[in-house]
């Protein structure tokens, strides 16, 4: 299959459509991007490389760092933070507190903001409990960085701070998963980890080779397993069911493989045994995923066939 053509066609189907959307105006930083962009990359199993567009123009992950902290906890702890978050599909929008309180603190899942919190103060106790590694550092920082062999990859200091300044509902929601006893850090740490995390800048090769592990079996650049088989089909198949918020059913309809979204516009998705894809594009839906990125990922799939149903 002649992938970098396919990619072409995509990017030339999908032209039209590119610009359209509304960026994401609760975070200023991120309201000033140019909605005028569109980048695409496909990397595959055997270390082939595609891109096409503006694939190596940095862009915040925002929301794609819940996989990471997920995977991340998972590594470290196996099952055991399932005991604190859910993994069933929300239908409700990303930052909803009403599930919350019916649920008693336990989030229905690590997509939505309540579980990514709750996965993040995790990931902030463990750091805590390891004596070599510095307090300041950030982990998924850290593992973009050696996945994707770009050591330039940094954070936004600007996003974070867009975000911490107009965070209102991330700390009522962190307020209330205290308030049941499911934060065993203070609110304030656990914010900030999980605004620094969001305000990570990659391209799409960036995340595409970065993420590449989750159609590799959890095997990473060097060899070594970062999770086990089944870890990597319930990390997968939490994308695919809650990826993409009150949206999922929509994805697996049109694109039909497992995914996650952030309001900077990107998209990761994942060909299980096959490669990994990361498309951008600024402009949101009103679900608050990236318009012509599911566009160029159901045109992807359409003509290469790839899915998982």
């Amino acid at each position: 299959m002649d992938v970098e053509q396919i990619l072409e066609d995509t990017y030339r189907a999908v032209r039209p459509l590119i610009g359209s959307g509304a960026v994401a105006e609760y975070i200023p930083r991120l309201a000033a991007v140019n909605p005028d962009q569109f980048g695409m990359a496909v990397v595959m199993n055997d270390g082939r490389e595609f891109q096409v567009g503006d694939s190596l123009v940095p862009f915040s992950v925002q929301s794609m760092s819940k996989v990471l902290s997920l995977v991340l906890v998972l590594a470290d702890h196996g099952e055991d933070i399932w005991r604190r978050v859910g993994r069933e599909p929300s239908g409700a929008a990303f930052n909803s507190l009403t599930q919350l309180e019916y649920s008693r603190g336990i989030p229905r899942n690590p997509f939505v903001n309540a579980g990514a919190l709750v996965v993040t103060d995790q990931l902030l106790t463990t750091k805590r409990q390891m004596s070599d590694f510095p307090v300041e550092q950030n982990p998924i920082l850290d593992f973009v960085r050696q996945e994707s062999g770009n050591p330039a990859i940094g954070l936004d200091s600007l996003v974070a701070r867009s975000e911490a300044e107009h965070s209102d509902r991330n700390a009522a929601i962190a307020h209330l998963l205290s308030s049941f006893g499911n934060l065993q850090n203070p609110v304030d740490e656990v914010l900030e980890q999980y605004f620094e995390q969001c305000a990570i800048s990659m391209n799409c090769r960036d995340v595409a080779v970065a993420v590449s592990f989750l159609a590799r079996g959890g095997i990473r650049h060097d060899g070594t397993q970062l999770l086990s088989l089944s870890e990597v089909k319930r990390v997968n198949s939490v994308m695919l069911t809650s990826g993409f918020y009150d949206a999922a059913g929509e994805f697996a309809y049109r694109v039909g493989l497992p995914g996650k979204s952030g309001v900077g516009g990107g998209i990761l998705a994942i060909v299980p045994g096959h490669c990994s894809i990361c498309v951008w594009a600024p402009g949101l839906n009103a679900s608050g995923n990236s318009l012509v990125g599911v566009a160029a990922l159901d045109e992807f799939t359409t003509r290469t066939g790839w899915s998982i149903f």
